[in-house]
């Protein structure tokens, strides 16, 4: 059966999906517990503790950006032409992430640890990128993307609980003391890691290439090597590639959604712990406990799939941040008061943090498929690597970032590694970069969501405006509610897209914001 012949089922949703096991799964526990295994088990000060997962993301982030263009163009090749141009990438990828349980061995160096982090970074990088693509490869229906979509966020979601859930109960076994305890947990998902990705390469497929594209392919293995200054031109030609991305507007208010959004919840994960033992007095397996309550986001993910479609994105992104915030100043209340029934009081307000957390997590990567089609009526070309490479580099910039920052807050704030009580000064950075840092961030990603327009029924009319371009139809004949459509997307005037030389597009927009 040809690609295009074949159906998105439940089960290839699911397969698909599996990935994001890890995708959930892996950055969770990182996000929530590596800082903490340094500073306490590694004999790391927060500031060694966060520059490795800066600096090693920083670095990931740069080589993640030829991820993308790699996967674009590994059809030139044999290898890609064989196996997939992206599920090649899955391929490899799943005996690589038994390197996941290098990351939790105690006691090594401050380079082991820069390391070993930096390549389980890099061969993350190297899965999620290309198979991220994968709906927009796999079909054009919005509800099967949407479909394929919710699936992957549900299972995001399960790994997510997993992250959170596992960890808690082996510290109880284990003792919260206990180093081997990060160990044993490590293996157990470098495992499931591994397993799902494979599942993910066996249930996934791509589209066939247009005879255009076949033959331009051909002609690019005849003109055979590249000279080693046609080499650089076109890395000259990736980066530029990449810059372009920024100029379609849907694009840029999607990007910035998702970094402040999910930058706030990277500031709240690598603080929460924190918060729980030295701010409220309280154990780290409360903390886990706490963190596990994500489980809700689960049933969460299949009502955010609905009103995806029902709703749109702009109006899942508004519930989901205010009601983080009014989570975080529930915790906020729960620090001054210390009340007699804290922690029941303490598992609803996180309980209720973890419905805005698994909407926030499932909304953008449910935008992403949509966002090509925006940029394929202005250059008239399939970028989805690029794309993934942009947003993969500036979320692992920005969780650089935003680790860094909380790793120096916490040095100056007076923070101890490896003591058993703080200071009233260490506590108080604790508490206050935990809920004000986390809720700034969110009240930003708040504020451009009133503004993004991209929603089932305007991408609707965009893509039939593809198919009507394609055909041969006129831009002169287009009806005024799509120029309109088009024009609020793209960023361009409708006289600038879908050019006959992609050359010839122009960089002017109708409006910056």
């Amino acid at each position: 059966m040809s690609a295009k012949d074949r159906k998105v089922t439940l089960k290839t949703s699911i397969g698909f999906g599996l990935t994001d096991i890890m995708g959930g799964g892996a950055f969770t526990i990182i996000g929530a517990w590596l800082l903490f295994f340094f500073t306490t088990f590694a004999g790391l000060s927060p500031v060694q503790a966060a520059s490795i997962i800066a600096i090693a993301r920083i670095v990931d982030a740069v080589i993640s950006l030829f991820v993308g263009s790699i996967s674009d163009n590994l059809l030139k090749y044999k290898i890609g032409r064989k196996f997939g141009r992206r599920r090649f990438f899955l391929l490899i990828g799943s005996p690589l992430m038994l390197a996941y349980v290098l990351l939790w061995v105690s006691g090594m160096s401050y380079w082991y640890y820069l390391l070993t982090f930096l390549l389980f970074e890099v061969i993350a990088a190297m899965v999620l990128i290309p198979w991220e693509t994968l709906p927009s490869e796999m079909t054009k229906d919005f509800n099967e993307r949407t479909q394929m979509s919710t699936a992957r966020m549900f299972l995001s979601g399960t790994g997510t609980f997993l992250a959170t859930f596992v960890p808690g109960q082996i510290l109880a076994v284990l003792g919260q003391d206990n180093s081997y305890a990060f160990l044993i947990n490590g293996a157990f998902f470098a495992i499931l890691f591994a397993v799902c990705i494979f599942i993910s390469y066996k249930s996934t497929w791509e589209r066939e290439l247009t005879p255009e594209e076949e033959q331009a392919l051909a002609q690019q293995s005849m003109e055979g090597r590249k000279s080693f200054s046609d080499s650089l031109k076109e890395v000259g030609e990736v980066l530029k590639g990449y810059i372009t991305t920024f100029k379609i507007k849907a694009f840029r208010k999607h990007l910035g959604i998702y970094i402040f959004s999910f930058t706030a919840k990277d500031v709240f994960n690598a603080t929460f712990v924190y918060f729980c033992v030295f701010a409220l007095g309280q154990s780290s397996t409360l903390g886990a406990n706490l963190l596990s309550l994500s489980a809700i986001g689960i049933p969460i993910t299949i009502l955010a799939g609905y009103l995806m479609i029902k709703l749109g994105p702009a109006n899942l992104f508004k519930i989901s941040y205010s009601t983080m915030i009014i989570c975080l100043v529930g915790f906020y209340v729960v620090y001054l008061t210390k009340p007699a029934l804290m922690i029941p009081l303490l598992f609803v307000i996180a309980g209720l943090y973890q419905v805005g957390r698994s909407i926030l997590e499932f909304t953008p990567w449910n935008v992403f498929p949509f966002i090509p089609d925006v940029d394929e009526i202005v250059t008239k070309q399939r970028r989805e690597g690029l794309f993934a490479a942009v947003m993969t580099f500036a979320r692992k910039s920005s969780v650089a970032v935003a680790t860094m920052a909380v790793g120096l807050l916490l040095e100056f704030g007076g923070f101890v590694e490896g003591a058993a009580a703080q200071s009233t000064q260490a506590i108080s950075t604790i508490v206050y970069t935990m809920v004000i840092a986390t809720a700034g961030l969110l009240l930003v990603s708040l504020g451009i969501a009133f503004t993004f327009k991209l929603n089932r029924n305007t991408h609707d009319i965009l893509v039939n405006e593809i198919d009507r371009l394609k055909a041969g139809g006129l831009k002169s004949d287009v009806d005024s509610e799509t120029r309109e459509v088009v024009e609020n997307l793209t960023g361009y005037n409708y006289d600038e897209v879908w050019m006959d030389n992609n050359d010839e597009v122009k960089t002017s927009k109708m409006e910056i914001a």
